[in-house]
């Protein structure tokens, strides 16, 4: 499978928005590789947007010092949030994606014409409208722009992008999200403009392929990143060859993932994408967060005041396949004590101290599994629903806290405490198996905590994030 997120614009530090869309794109990849998949896992920032240009213009600093800065902040949240992406890719200075663009808008030349155009223009989505305010909830007035631009002939493509959806050959996933792309096309398409002046980009950006004067609309330029980042090898293995190539987007730009991207694809006879999957916002006091409210939560900072598994558990546990999901970071501590400190971390802890009392440390063999969940985790995330995976993996830790209650292993005989906490030892050890997607981290500490022939009593797995 080719996993890919969006490549957010670098204006500003990353937020917890941003984390959503990489945690869930780990969570596939580490899912696939375990099961014996070969996987690539892509992301990377979006450099040469306008709205660069105007942040580090407000900051008093070089665009290049403000990109570089911001990216890097991006690429740091491999380690803040133990992701595991195979390639990072900058569009400002990858070495392959400045030709693979000028390709793709060669490849599409039959497609694209000059005209004038006036209209307003939002620079939060880096978008034209036909009236305001803007419909993503960006605060800055639209601008009036009038100045001739390149224009595809995305019109021409209209019944074939209908087609490609219908049938399932691109799948939208939820179905929601799929009936807004379909009512969308259906309702006509107009061509649209995939350049910009050079002089209102303040000559940041790629530059048209013989046309200096304009450079190439960043949602173009940032697509295609999805091919240049990818050598001649690579392109042929992830984008030719392979049968599964996903996106993980967010609602707000789904336009752009699946009608723009697959025309553009389309018209330059390339191969198109298999899936985009949809993901709604993350709010804070029913707002969208975002770099331009002010409410953007950093989730380097969220991760240092509480810990990786805390983060990543409450993204995946809390946020719905369809909805937006509120913030705040008592939510957060909740759920975290909850389920790991009290849930997960209470049962390991537990088994681990009674097979040390009653069996002096020695490990008892294996009894019946108490649940199987990998089938029902993996059609979860097959159905891109990371919270029913998660709660999947959260009714075994139920099922073996039920169990200890019930069959009370201090209570019993010899043999038959050591048939029970032989059950208890298998359990958490598949706990950790089918947690590692999810907690990376807290899976490697459970499978030490009950590895090996005989256990220890083991240091707290998690602490409780709520002050006494």
């Amino acid at each position: 499978m080719y996993i890919t997120t969006t490549i957010p614009y670098v204006n500003a530090r990353p937020h917890l928005g941003h984390a959503l869309e990489l945690v869930q794109a780990d969570v596939l990849a580490r899912h696939h590789r375990r099961r014996g998949e070969p996987v690539r896992f892509q992301t990377g920032t979006d450099d040469n947007s306008l709205k660069n240009v105007l942040a580090a213009e407000a900051a008093g600093v070089g665009v290049r010092e403000l990109v570089d800065r911001n990216a890097a902040a991006f690429e740091g949240l491999r380690g803040a949030l133990d992701l595991s992406f195979d390639s990072f890719i900058r569009t400002s200075t990858h070495p392959g994606h400045r030709a693979g663009v000028e390709r793709i808008w060669r490849a599409t030349a039959h497609d694209l014409y000059t005209r004038h155009y006036e209209g307003l223009y939002c620079v939060g989505c880096e978008q034209f409208y036909p009236e305001g305010p803007c419909p993503d909830g960006h605060e800055a007035p639209l601008q009036q722009v009038s100045e001739t631009n390149w224009f595809f002939r995305l019109s021409r493509y209209q019944d074939e992008l209908l087609d490609l959806i219908r049938s399932g050959r691109l799948r939208v996933e939820p179905a929601a999200r799929r009936n807004e792309v379909l009512a969308f096309v259906a309702a006509g398409l107009d061509d649209i403009s995939v350049s910009r002046s050079a002089a209102r980009a303040r000559g940041w950006g790629i530059p048209v392929p013989g046309d200096p004067a304009q450079v190439v609309y960043v949602w173009w330029d940032a697509l295609a990143n999805y091919v240049t980042a990818l050598d001649d090898a690579g392109y042929e293995r992830w984008w030719v060859r392979e049968p599964r190539k996903v996106h993980l987007v967010g609602k707000g730009v789904i336009r752009f993932h699946a009608v723009y991207w697959p025309a553009m694809l389309l018209s330059a006879g390339l191969p198109l994408p298999t899936a985009i999957f949809v993901h709604d916002y993350l709010t804070a006091g029913g707002r969208k967060i975002s770099k331009s409210s002010g409410n953007a939560a950093d989730p380097a900072a969220l991760v240092h005041a509480y810990g990786v598994d805390a983060v990543r558990w409450w993204l995946l546990r809390e946020v719905p396949r369809v909805g937006d999901a509120d913030f705040t970071d008592a939510r957060l501590v909740a759920r975290a004590d909850e389920d790991l400190a009290n849930g997960l971390g209470n049962l390991v802890s537990r088994v681990a101290v009674m097979v040390c009392r009653f069996l002096d440390g020695h490990v008892p063999p294996a009894g019946e599994p108490l649940a199987e969940v990998s089938r029902e985790v993996h059609e979860a995330l097959e159905d891109v629903d990371f919270r029913r995976a998660a709660r999947a993996v959260w009714q075994l830790v139920e099922g073996a806290n039920a169990y200890v209650e019930r069959t009370r292993p201090w209570q019993q005989d010899t043999a038959g405490r050591e048939k029970s906490l032989g059950t208890l030892v298998g359990a958490c050890r598949e706990l950790a198996v089918q947690l590692e997607p999810f907690l990376p981290g807290a899976a490697a500490r459970v499978a030490a905590a009950v590895g090996g022939d005989r256990l220890s009593r083991p240091e707290p797995l998690f602490p409780r994030l709520s002050r006494p």
